[in-house]
């Protein structure tokens, strides 16, 4: 568990230092009018375009997936609610455990010994005590610290696939209650993709910036605890019995259609808030599409084509 803990440390702290100090430098200034801010919401349009496709070519593998997918896509259109992603990921789950093969057993992993039972066990029902105690106390209670706890403790723990995929759930989180602005959401959204480590540290760079109380730097840590303790419980309490799990054709049936579902959910957050955040002129369309081509080639650097679209951005001057 202390290996576990280290690891996550020195994975995540680069990132997160630098994208907490993004959110205090730029806090004072009115992104809005900014060009290299809209040239970093095109870089996120890019990075987004080519998580969907990526995604879809590895995990839609026959027409069933690709089923699952559309409809998940339309539902997460029509039905622009906070809770909609995890019906449409559990959804997902069912279909798939009804409809899907599960495809070979997931990897042996030589987990004897790692986590004592009772250890796991405390640590799932940490989890869903948090996850349920959390909205309760914030539904009797107007303290924004909780509201706050339970935003990004709730992010972490019903998103599915991690990555990209958090992206719907943290902009209904923390925009549509007012806390950080469009703006300011999408512009950190692709400065996120130029930093090293995983997206989910997306989240110091929200905390930081959000409204309220708490906010800067501390804002950021608290944020970032928040997110990622739900995925420690998970692995921590599911790792005795994961043998078990990876050898069950239910559950890799499940996943498969869960994973279908995520693609769709994706593709989703790529039309809104991703494109109709960024995409006001044609030649975003232009900037958009050559920095996509540009990561699916491979051969040019996420850090570069971002920094190349906020550079595009600055030229062609504020939205």
């Amino acid at each position: 568990m202390t290996g576990g803990l280290a690891a996550w440390l020195g994975f995540t702290a680069p990132s997160a230092v630098a994208l907490i100090a993004l959110a205090i430098l730029t806090g004072p200034v009115d992104l809005s009018t900014a060009g290299w801010v809209h040239g970093l919401k095109l870089a996120t349009v890019a990075v987004v375009a080519q998580a969907v496709w990526l995604m879809a070519a590895s995990l839609l593998t026959d027409v069933r997936r690709r089923a699952l997918a559309v409809v998940a896509l339309v539902v997460a259109l029509a039905w622009a609610v906070p809770f909609a992603q995890v019906v449409i990921i559990a959804g997902g789950a069912v279909a798939g455990r009804a409809l899907l093969s599960g495809g070979s057993a997931a990897p042996a992993l030589d987990e004897g010994g790692l986590v004592p039972r009772w250890l796991s066990l405390l640590c799932l029902a940490l989890f869903a005590g948090l996850l349920a105690g959390l909205a309760i106390a914030r539904a009797v209670s107007d303290d924004h610290l909780i509201a706050f706890l339970d935003a990004f403790y709730r992010a972490g723990a019903l998103v599915f696939g991690g990555g990209h995929v958090v992206l719907p759930l943290l902009h209904a989180t923390v925009v549509d209650p007012g806390w950080v602005g469009d703006d300011r959401f999408l512009a950190g959204y692709g400065a996120a993709q130029a930093v090293p480590g995983p997206l989910f540290t997306f989240a110091g760079y929200l905390g930081a910036a959000s409204s309220g109380t708490p906010t800067g730097a501390i804002g950021g840590l608290i944020a970032l605890v928040a997110i990622f303790l739900p995925s420690f419980l998970l692995v921590f309490g599911i790792l005795p019995f994961w043998a078990d799990l990876r050898r069950s054709d239910a559950v890799r049936r499940a996943l498969a259609g869960t994973n279908a579902a995520v693609v769709g959910l994706l593709a989703a957050a790529l039309y809104t808030p991703v494109w109709t955040g960024a995409v006001v002129a044609p030649g975003d369309v232009a900037v958009a599409g050559i920095a996509l081509a540009a990561l699916l080639s491979r051969r040019v650097p996420v850090v570069a084509v971002v920094a190349a679209c906020a550079i595009a951005g600055q030229v062609l001057g504020p939205r």
